[in-house]
């Protein structure tokens, strides 16, 4: 990995160079392990005039876990900022100073205002730039090893799923469920939940970002399940809507039919080189034409990766296409108020033609089961 991570390293490099600066301050969790790997919290990154220094706080025992595939670029040299209490910003300015640059692009959106003064203050012959989202628009497209890690992190949570699913559901909370399922997607390997899962019973079905209540599981309930798996630090998304106990009555299998042609109809839809928000238009209008428009929310995809919202945005207001190698969530759905709704959420890769279309990476059936 050390390879690509300086490759990436060298495209921010450059971006940087062409605005202007010849140095660059990585702040943002995210940012700095694409560039750098697995770093310690409050780590930064500096692309110095004449080296990349990792700035990390703590002692070297802290530096990094000792686990494979959890380490940093171990061609990235380390350096400690002094004292437990000192921002690792500050030394990598300094040292950008000391290095001979005569400039600095930093992470402004990333970087309280108070952060940016500290940061000109330690190094005042600094001229501070911003680098604006560039290390994020290298993040868009994944290379086969982060699409590897996203697929796994797709099988853990699907095989999590699948097993409650198996299970007695009918007396027990939202809250209960949710911490079952964060539960088997660590001892099926993930990092962890890629998010705060969210069960939805009842009323509480299909509303996005949910937070489990202690409302009880009932016969004839819409259970609506949204969890993700985080695996070696790539984020994947999965939703689900069942019915409990009984078969589906006429209106959940209407509704659960509509959303269910506008998944589709947005999966279906990406492709290299679609208008991000055509594919926002092919799941919205499906919904809009059946009378919904009221429900919908205003997003109806997003990418993912390190983090679980990463652009690109498919909503109807989103700029620019789809390239090839860019993992996305397409997730419709419609919550009617006081009598819950449906969503249906997977994680795709998008794909051209010739490779077989989009890569459907979570796989649980979206067949409306009556459990």
């Amino acid at each position: 990995m050390s390879e690509v991570y300086a490759v990436r390293r060298t495209r921010l490099r450059e971006c940087c160079n062409a605005g202007g600066s010849a140095a660059a301050l990585v702040s943002r969790p995210a940012n700095v392990r694409y560039l750098a790997g697995p770093a310690p919290e409050g780590a930064v990154l500096l692309l110095g005039r004449t080296d990349d220094v990792l700035v990390c706080p703590g002692t070297p025992d802290d530096r990094a876990p000792g686990t494979p595939g959890s380490r940093p670029d171990e061609n990235l040299p380390v350096r400690l900022a002094p004292g437990a209490s000192a921002d690792p910003a500050l030394t990598a300015a300094a040292l950008a100073a000391s290095q001979g640059a005569d400039s600095l692009a930093v992470e402004e959106h990333h970087l309280t205002v108070s952060r940016h003064r500290a940061i000109r203050s330690a190094a005042p012959t600094l001229r501070l730039a911003d680098i604006g989202g560039a290390v994020e628009q290298l993040r868009v497209v994944k290379d086969e090893e982060e699409i590897s890690c996203l697929r796994i992190g797709a099988e853990i949570a699907d095989q999590a799923l699948g097993e409650l699913l198996e299970s007695i559901l009918v007396g027990r909370t939202e809250r209960h469920l949710a911490l079952e399922l964060e539960r088997r997607l660590v001892d099926h390997g993930a990092d962890g939940p890629a998010f705060p899962t969210s069960v939805g019973t009842g009323p509480n079905a299909g509303r996005r970002g949910h937070r489990p209540t202690d409302r009880r599981v009932e016969e004839g309930d819409f259970l609506s399940v949204c969890l993700g798996a985080t695996y070696r630090g790539y984020r994947c998304e999965i939703g689900r809507t069942f019915v409990i106990g009984t078969a589906p009555a006429d209106w959940q299998i209407e509704l659960y039919d509509l959303v269910f042609a506008a998944q589709r109809a947005g999966r279906e839809s990406l492709v290299p080189g679609a208008a991000c928000r055509s594919v926002d238009h092919a799941a919205r209008q499906v919904l809009d034409s059946a009378g919904y428009a009221d429900a919908l929310h205003p997003l109806t995809g997003h990418g993912v990766g390190l983090e679980i919202d990463e652009d690109p945005q498919l909503a109807p207001s989103a700029m620019g296409k789809l390239d090839a190698c860019v993992p996305v969530t397409v997730e419709p759905g419609v919550h009617l108020p006081g009598r819950g709704g449906v969503r249906i959420d997977d994680t795709l890769v998008v794909r051209p033609e010739a490779d077989g279309g989009p890569e459907l990476l979570t796989i649980t059936t979206k067949e409306l089961l009556a459990l």
